[in-house]
């Protein structure tokens, strides 16, 4: 699985041409990540040449009012079999925002300090586990934060293939070696794990530790909202909502998206506000537009990628019967 995962086509012939790139060892096979400024084509029998450099999308346009991404899914209710509603040409992008963090129960701003989930966080991971037990997953991508880790491993649990996701160390030599997997059936039935700190929650700077509600009595109600919802204003010694996109959606184009055109079905498990900034790139919405942007905890966000272009699904619903999709 893993050393075909670049080769695989998208509805045609796909051509890779890169003089460098970072392998990750995963048993006996390689899994190669791509480095920034790859050129890619795909030729389209059908529908001409697709190239990295003319990307389209599906705009999606959010309202000016508060706009929740959390959407109901209806799910069919043929019982087949779990691939058999996919489309050869279509993939699988799924979002989750982590469960709820020890902090956010004690309402402290968390940012890029790394705290674990709370009981409420570990069962909204695996609800969200639930809602996507049917759709296939071949990659995940998380932070590399342990609520994000922690709530992508745990929805894992719940999927009805079983597969195990296994974090990728690429550290150094050394951790490459040692992480190495030897048994070939093993490794068809684990998935890869990568994490990265460009997908981590927005630096939140000098309020990380401090009590939400203490820090609006102090700097007033107003400028602890401007520091949090504003688009460009970071919070002292941290990062604003565009200061996250930039690095979280270069990362998303760089990394992740080829891997989609390769025909990978990727989970992103990650946080508010790097999920914001991609799926403002998702959905091409602007910077007023993502500020009114919320996502719950717990709750994934399917896209389906086809031809190139994003489509948003909504939240798949939980399955009732074994033979559930969330495909319609």
């Amino acid at each position: 699985m893993a050393n075909a995962m670049l080769q695989q086509t998208v509805g045609g012939t796909l051509q890779l041409l890169s003089n460098s790139g970072t392998h990750c060892n995963f048993g006996n096979r390689s899994v190669r990540l791509l480095p920034k400024g790859f050129k890619l084509e795909v030729e389209f029998s059908k529908r001409g040449i697709y190239s990295s450099g003319k990307r389209k999308f599906n705009v999606i346009q959010a309202s000016t009012s508060q706009t929740s991404v959390v959407g109901p899914l209806l799910a069919p209710s043929s019982s087949d079999t779990l691939d058999s509603h996919m489309k050869s040409n279509e993939v699988a992008l799924i979002l989750i925002r982590h469960g709820e963090s020890l902090w956010n129960e004690k309402n402290l701003f968390t940012g890029c300090v790394d705290v674990p989930l709370t009981n409420k966080g570990v069962e909204e991971a695996i609800e969200a586990g639930h809602r996507i037990s049917n759709i296939p997953v071949d990659m995940i991508y998380t932070s590399s934060l342990i609520r994000a880790q922690m709530t992508a491993m745990l929805a894992m649990t719940q999927h009805r293939r079983k597969k195990v996701p296994i974090i990728l160390h690429n550290e150094d030599e050394r951790a490459r070696a040692w992480s190495k997997i030897y048994s070939e059936d093993t490794i068809e039935q684990s998935i890869p794990v990568i994490t990265s700190w460009k997908l981590n929650e927005r630096m939140y700077g000098e309020l990380q530790g401090l009590n939400k509600q203490e820090t609006a009595d102090k700097f007033g109600h107003e400028k602890v909202h401007e520091w949090r919802r504003s688009y460009d204003i970071p919070p002292p010694s941290g990062e604003s909502l565009e200061m996250c996109a930039q690095r979280a959606v270069a990362y998303f184009r760089d990394n992740i998206e080829p891997q989609l055109l390769s025909g990978k079905n990727i989970l992103i498990s990650a946080h508010g506000n790097s999920l914001r900034s991609i799926i403002m790139y998702l959905d091409k919405l602007t910077s007023q537009e993502v500020i009114t942007l919320e996502l719950s905890t717990g709750i994934p966000m399917l896209y389906i990628f086809r031809e190139g272009k994003f489509i948003r699904r909504g939240s798949p619903v939980a399955p009732t019967e074994a033979g559930v999709y969330a495909y319609t």
